[in-house]
C-alpha cells in the first residue's frame, strides 16, 4: 500500500516507506512548461538490513532491563528508609511467603501522550501488583511505590490495580492493598480520577465476595482515602501512615485552622476518633505479621468456609475461672476480653477497631479450631452501655462475619442504651437500628450468652431469641427486663413511695419483690426466650457444642435486590 504526502512514497518488497521528498527534486530537464519531461523510473531506496540478534543477546537483554526496574533507584529508595518506610518489594516479602509473589505488568508504564517533553516514564508507574500465597493459600495484592512519582495514581498505576482486583473477583481470593501514595497525579488531570473511579467501583463489586484488606504504611490523601473506607479491614502504621481527604494546607486556607499531618489524619486518629483504622500498629513487621495472621482465619471468599484447625476438645473442658472473673454484683465492673480469653483456643483473640467505641468489643477467635466472630458488651467503658459508635462498630462487624460465612457468638451484659440529648439529637435511634438490622439479615450460626444484664431495646439488639439467635444461654447472674429493678419500682409504685413514712425502706422491700418475681434467672428460660441457664464453667463446652450442632445450617434469605440499611 503506498500513501503520497506532498511527494512520492516508494516500496520495497511490501513495506511502505512513507518518506516524503519534494517533486522538484525528481523532475528531468526540460520539464519547464510547454515541453515533454523526460520520463525516469521510480527510486527504489533499499533499507539497511537489521543485524538479526540471538536469542541469548535478546534475553541478556531482557534480564538485564527486569533487574534494573526490580533494584529500583537507589537514591529514592535511600530517601525512603530515612522516612522510615520500607519500599513496595520489601513490604511484600514481609507479607507473602518466599518466593511466591508473581508479578504483573512490571514493564508497564505511562503512555508518551500527554508526557512533557524530557519528562520521565518509569516502569511500574509507582506499583507493584501481582499474586502470591499467605501460609500457602492464594492472595492478590497491590503494593504503591513511593519511589516512583510518590507513589501517585496515574492511567498506568490504575489499570494494574484493576486488573489484580479483577483477577482477585474472578478467582475467588482476597485482595491486600498496601498504600503509601501522595494521591492523584496532578498531571494526568481526569484520567487520574477515573482511575481511583474504577477501583471504587470494583471495592463494592467485591464487596462481601472476597476479604478486602487495606494496609495504611504512608500518606493516603484525597480520593485514595475512599478504598481503605470501602475495605474489610483497614490497619495504619503510627507515625508514617496518615489519611484525610484534605491536607493541613487545604484546612488552613479554607478555616484557617492550623493542624499537623498526624493530628489531622494519624493512625491513632483514625483509630481511635474516626473508626476508619481497624487494626493500628507502632511498625510495619507487625503489622504485616498482623495482616498474614487475619488471612489465614478468613476465607477466600464468600463461597468457602473459613479455614478450619484441629479439634481442641473444647466440648468437654470446663472454665471455673469464668465464675471469678465476673462478679455476681451487676454493677461491678470487669473486662469482658478476659472472659473471651477464656473461651477461646488459646486464649488467642484478634481484636477489631481495639481503640474506638470501646465500650463494645469485637474480634475474631477460633472455638474448638472453628473461627468465631465474637461480639461482647465491655462493662470496663461506660458500664458497656449501647452508644452510636458502639452499635455502628458492632453492626458493621456482625455484617462482615455474615458476608464470610463465619459464625457469631455475642456475650451480652448491658444496663441499656446511652441516655440524653447528644445520643438522642445524633440519631442513636438509627445508629441502633444499623445493629437491629445486621444481627435480624444475618443467616451464619448465632449463639448468644447472657452473662449478666440484659435490659430494654439493648437487650433486643444484642441477637436475642426474638431476632433470630438460634441459642441463647445464660449464666445465674442474668438479669432480663425491661430495665433495672430500681428503676422499674420508681416508675411503678411513684406514688405509693412519695406518701410512704419511710420511702426507702419500702423501695428496698418493693426492689426486692420486683426481683424474685421478674428478674430471677430461670424467667426467661421458663418463656423459652433462654435455651439454658449453665454454669459458668461449661460455657466454653455448651458454645462448642452448639456450635457444632449449628454447623450445617441453612438459610435461605428472601427474594429481593437488597434492603434498605438504615444509615
Amino acid at each position: 500500500m503506498t500513501e503520497r504526502s506532498g511527494g512520492r512514497s516508494y516500496v520495497h518488497g511490501s513495506a511502505a516507506l512513507q518518506d516524503s521528498f519534494p517533486e522538484e527534486e525528481f523532475r528531468t530537464e526540460g520539464g519547464s512548461a510547454g515541453g515533454r519531461p523526460e520520463e525516469k523510473p521510480d527510486l527504489e531506496i533499499v533499507p539497511e538490513p537489521v543485524p538479526i540478534r540471538s536469542m541469548v543477546e535478546l534475553n541478556g537483554e531482557r534480564q538485564s532491563l527486569r533487574e534494573r526496574i526490580v533494584a529500583g533507584a537507589p537514591a529514592a529508595i535511600e530517601r525512603q528508609h530515612a522516612l522510615g518506610k520500607r519500599t513496595a518489594r520489601e513490604r511484600l516479602d514481609l507479607l507473602l511467603d518466599e518466593n511466591s509473589f508473581t508479578e504483573v505488568d512490571l514493564y508497564r508504564r505511562r503512555g508518551a501522550t500527554g508526557a512533557g517533553p524530557g519528562e520521565r516514564r518509569p516502569h511500574t508507574d509507582g506499583v507493584v501488583a501481582g499474586s502470591g500465597t499467605i501460609e500457602g493459600r492464594r492472595v492478590f495484592v497491590y503494593a504503591q511505590d513511593f519511589t516512583v512519582f510518590g507513589g501517585s495514581l496515574g492511567e498506568s498505576h490504575a489499570a494494574k490495580i484493576h486488573k489484580v482486583m479483577d483477577l482477585a473477583i474472578a478467582t475467588g481470593a482476597p485482595l491486600i492493598g498496601l498504600n503509601d501514595s501522595g494521591g492523584a497525579r496532578i498531571q494526568e488531570g481526569v484520567l487520574a480520577l477515573h482511575g481511583f473511579g474504577g477501583i471504587f467501583r470494583r471495592n463494592v463489586e467485591a464487596s462481601g465476595v472476597i476479604p478486602q484488606i487495606n494496609v495504611i504504611l504512608g500518606p493516603c490523601a484525597g480520593g485514595a482515602a475512599y478504598s481503605p473506607a470501602l475495605a474489610d479491614v483497614t490497619f495504619m502504621v503510627r507515625g508514617t501512615a496518615k489519611m484525610y481527604l484534605t491536607g493541613p494546607d487545604v484546612v488552613e486556607a479554607v478555616s484557617g485552622e492550623r493542624v499537623g499531618h498526624d493530628e489531622l489524619g494519624g493512625a491513632d486518629v483514625h483509630g481511635g476518633l474516626s473508626g476508619v483504622a481497624t487494626v493500628v500498629h507502632d511498625d510495619e513487621e507487625s503489622c504485616l505479621a498482623d495482616v498474614r495472621y487475619l488471612v489465614s482465619m478468613l476465607p477466600g471468599n464468600n463461597l468457602d468456609p473459613a479455614p478450619a484447625a484441629a479439634s481442641r476438645g473444647a466440648t468437654t473442658q470446663l472454665r471455673p475461672r469464668l465464675a471469678d472473673i465476673v462478679p455476681a454484683e451487676p454493677n461491678q465492673p470487669y473486662d469482658i476480653r478476659a472472659v473471651v480469653e477464656e473461651l477461646v483456643d488459646d486464649g488467642e483473640f484478634f481484636e477489631l477497631h481495639e481503640l474506638w467505641a470501646r465500650n463494645i468489643v469485637c474480634g475474631l477467635a477460633r472455638i474448638d479450631g472453628a473461627v468465631v466472630g465474637v461480639v461482647g458488651n465491655q462493662p470496663l467503658v461506660l458500664a458497656g452501655v449501647l452508644d452510636r459508635a458502639a452499635a455502628q462498630k458492632a453492626a458493621r462487624f456482625v455484617r462482615f462475619c455474615d458476608s464470610f460465612n463465619i459464625p457469631l457468638v455475642t456475650l451480652v451484659d448491658v444496663p441499656g442504651f446511652l441516655p440524653g440529648t447528644e445520643q438522642e439529637h445524633g440519631g442513636i435511634i438509627r445508629y441502633g437500628a444499623q445493629l437491629l438490622y445486621a444481627y435480624c439479615e444475618a443467616t451464619v450460626p448465632r449463639i448468644q450468652v447472657i452473662l449478666r444484664k440484659a435490659y430494654g431495646g439493648a437487650y433486643i439488639v444484642m441477637d436475642s431469641r426474638s431476632i433470630g439467635a438460634d441459642l441463647s444461654l445464660a449464666w445465674p447472674t442474668n438479669e432480663i427486663a425491661v430495665m433495672g429493678a430500681e428503676g422499674a419500682v420508681n416508675i411503678l409504685h411513684r406514688r405509693e413511695l412519695a406518701a410512704a413514712a419511710d420511702p426507702a425502706r419500702l423501695r428496698a422491700r418493693l426492689v426486692r419483690e420486683y426481683t424474685e418475681e421478674f428478674m430471677h434467672p430461670q424467667y426467661a428460660a421458663e418463656r423459652g426466650l433462654v435455651d439454658d441457664v449453665i454454669d459458668p464453667a461449661d460455657t466454653r463446652s455448651a458454645v462448642a457444642r452448639g456450635l457444632a450442632m449449628l454447623r450445617d445450617k441453612r438459610s435461605r434469605p428472601p427474594q429481593r435486590k437488597h434492603g434498605n440499611v438504615p444509615l
